[in-house]
């Protein structure tokens, strides 16, 4: 794990996956010259570690939104303008189509989209979903993410349920999991997630960016350490490579 500077991520050829935090439950994600974001709130995250002008400088292949909550939707059109494809539920597709993203893609839980890039597929969470002007956000989702040869599941904002279970039938190397409690699941539940998701490794998310969310990551290292599970606890502006 290395800090990582606030310049624009290269697009040369790389083995495996890294994810850069970028604070809240915001990542970039890099492999094989390909980039891909997750929840992009930048703007208002007081944790971001670059502006979004920086960010709108990259190169970024597609923006993955797991729900429509201001502090995961974000930064979303800002990307979408430019042609970035969003991609999220027919629900987010549609408002971003019609707030001006070029190329929006709606799918659905249980759906696969891919591209160049690799793949996501939408599986359930349990939460809520609204844009921030009140509109209806459809479900939310959580995100299994197909790059680099890993597998990644991203949590969005999701308490524990059984079906986690099959989540984790085709193996994952990485579970991004929120732990910051009163609108999520603290540390010790999201702990408790890892025995059925099973992965090789985890990282809590969505923690410390408002006062509200006041869930520990030491303690969901100790908790996931119990259960033999290697844990990944980046400042925003590091990476992790996998």
């Amino acid at each position: 794990m290395t800090p990582s500077s606030s310049t624009a991520p290269s697009r040369t050829a790389a083995s495996g996956l890294t994810l850069r935090f970028l604070g809240h439950s915001a990542f970039l994600l890099s492999a094989d010259g390909f980039q891909v974001l997750i929840d992009p709130f930048l703007q208002g995250n007081p944790k971001s570690p670059v502006s979004l002008e920086e960010a709108l400088a990259w190169k970024v292949d597609a923006v993955l939104i797991s729900h429509a909550h201001g502090d995961h939707w974000g930064n979303a059109l800002d990307f979408g303008k430019s042609g970035t494809p969003i991609i999220g539920t027919a629900e987010i597709g549609g408002y971003a189509a019609k707030h001006g993203a070029a190329n929006a893609v709606g799918a659905n839980i249980g759906g696969t989209v891919r591209g160049e890039w690799g793949a996501v597929t939408f599986t359930p969470a349990w939460h809520s979903s609204s844009f921030p002007d009140g509109s209806y956000g459809g479900m939310p989702t959580g995100l299994i993410i197909e790059m680099g040869g890993k597998r990644v599941y991203f949590a969005g904002d999701t308490s524990r349920f059984s079906d986690m279970a099959l989540i984790g039938e085709g193996g994952l190397d990485l579970a991004i999991l929120p732990i910051g409690d009163h609108y999520t699941m603290g540390p010790v539940e999201a702990a408790k997630c890892l025995d059925l998701l099973k992965p090789t490794a985890a990282m809590p998310m969505h923690y410390g960016t408002f006062p509200g969310l006041t869930g520990d990551p030491q303690v969901f290292a100790i908790e996931a350490g119990q259960r033999g599970v290697q844990v990944y606890l980046p400042q925003p502006g590091e990476e992790i490579s996998l």
